[in-house]
């Protein structure tokens, strides 16, 4: 008879506690952690609106968003009604000779409201294998024309995700290393900060070429590469640079889609719009991992054939998962409703003004703003940016102690909050960061 726990059976000794951290440390291995050094994580045992609780009692606000997904909130009633409702119905089926209402619903409801282009929707299960499938669509139209092209540009400093294709079209740096030699190559421009425009245009102009694929962007702010922003000016004469070559235009709105950058995508900031949308993270409010890759007519058109072997050979076990779709749909349903997007334009205007009060505040550099993200920099003048700054582990505990989670990209301090935040819990955010600020100000140069 086969054994229950082959390896290690769980101790069940009778009035022995352990605290979930404990139990923690016993079995899980955390994400960008490194587990020898990090301290105990902390238990979170309920959250509410923008607060999570712990298990020893302390409440934190969720300044963002929990890795950038839960925009309306955690444990938000209309979602989990929703969920519950459909969970009772139909809680997932194979996609592949398959079909729902929810997946339906969904596309129809999110391709009117992506730029007028888009014509179809693939479901995946994550941001990263949201970039993938655009990649390999990308790829995979210029084999099936019987054109191949093999090139991908991109941003320096650019993150698409942690997968081996999103990898590769991120930017080099210490958590792709080990990987290089697997990666395939990609031709890398700079991002177009304010003053880098034109070298920007210009090494774009140099690289295009007739056998280059895709060009991928992380539309008017990159995320994980420190919160940098660029105009959507600039972004234009990009498109338009790389549509005068046939270049297909990947947009990865994982991060920027739904609200986050004042408007409901990225795109609709821009004239020009992209062949392929990447979406994921705020997609189903933060309540389950769902993936969306939209593309235009053209592109999907290129894999319609009588030979089998022009078919997208892509697929999850949990594509288009029911529950997943429902979340979505119940999202949706909650961001364009009138008081979210308010609370959208309050958060904006809250930001801009709490910005012009830091401007000039000692140990800031280079404060931005698009939308409801606000980000600057810490530290003295002359003082790099780096991920690994030791100022990050300084300001994350600081911040924490005040009951405030934000999670610095090492001295990049950001504050991207869930849309249900109040102007109290925002209030108790902007005092927490100056603190913060005075604490810094306060400490010799050499111990940070």
């Amino acid at each position: 008879m086969m054994q229950a726990y082959p390896n290690n059976e769980p101790d069940r000794s009778v009035g022995v506690e352990t605290s979930l951290r404990e139990r923690d440390q016993a079995v899980i291995w955390h994400p960008f952690t490194q587990m020898q050094t990090a301290p105990l994580p902390i238990p979170i045992v309920r959250g509410e609106g923008a607060v999570l609780f712990s298990e020893d009692g302390n409440a934190y606000i969720d300044a963002v968003s929990s890795w950038w997904v839960t925009i309306h909130g955690h444990s938000h009633p209309y979602i989990a009604e929703r969920i519950y409702k459909q969970l009772q119905t139909l809680e997932h089926v194979i996609f592949a000779g398959f079909t729902h209402q929810p997946a339906i619903e969904l596309a129809e409801r999110l391709l009117p409201l992506l730029p007028n282009n888009q014509r179809k929707v693939f479901y995946s299960d994550n941001g990263s294998t949201a970039v993938e499938v655009a990649l390999k669509m990308a790829f995979q139209y210029w084999h099936n024309i019987g054109q191949p092209r093999r090139k991908v540009i991109a941003l320096e400093g650019a993150y698409h995700g942690d997968t081996f294709g999103a990898m590769a079209v991120s930017g080099r740096s210490a958590f792709t290393a080990p990987f290089v030699p697997f990666l395939f190559d990609v031709e890398y421009i700079p991002t177009p900060v304010a003053g880098q425009e034109q070298t920007a245009l210009d090494q774009l102009q140099a690289r295009l070429s007739d056998e280059v694929a895709a060009f991928i962007v992380e539309p008017l702010v990159q995320g994980s590469g420190g919160m940098v922003m660029y105009e959507p000016d600039v972004l234009d004469q990009f498109i338009s640079l790389a549509r005068r070559h046939g270049v297909l235009i990947i947009a990865d709105e994982v991060m920027t889609g739904f609200g986050r950058t004042g408007k409901l995508f990225a795109s609709y900031h821009l004239r020009e719009q992209p062949d392929l949308i990447s979406l994921s993270k705020g997609l189903t409010g933060g309540t389950m991992a769902l993936g969306v890759t939209t593309c235009t007519q053209e592109i999907y058109d290129a894999f319609l054939s009588e030979d089998r072997y022009k078919t997208l050979f892509h697929g999850h076990s949990f594509t288009a998962n029911p529950l997943a779709c429902t979340a979505a749909l119940a999202s949706l349903d909650l961001l364009l409703a009138d008081e979210t997007q308010a609370a959208i334009q309050r958060i904006v205007q809250r930001h801009a003004a709490f910005a012009e009060a830091l401007r000039q505040k000692p140990g800031i550099k280079n404060m931005r703003q698009r939308g409801t993200i606000l980000a600057f920099d810490l530290g003295a003048d002359g003082q790099t940016s780096s991920y690994f700054s030791t100022i990050r582990d300084v300001a994350y505990n600081f911040l924490l102690n005040e009951g405030v989670l934000m999670r610095p990209l090492g001295n990049v301090l950001y504050i991207f909050p869930p849309y249900c935040i109040t102007d109290e819990q925002l209030d108790t955010v902007y005092a927490a960061v100056e603190k913060l600020l005075k604490y810094l100000d306060q400490q010799p140069a050499s111990s940070l």
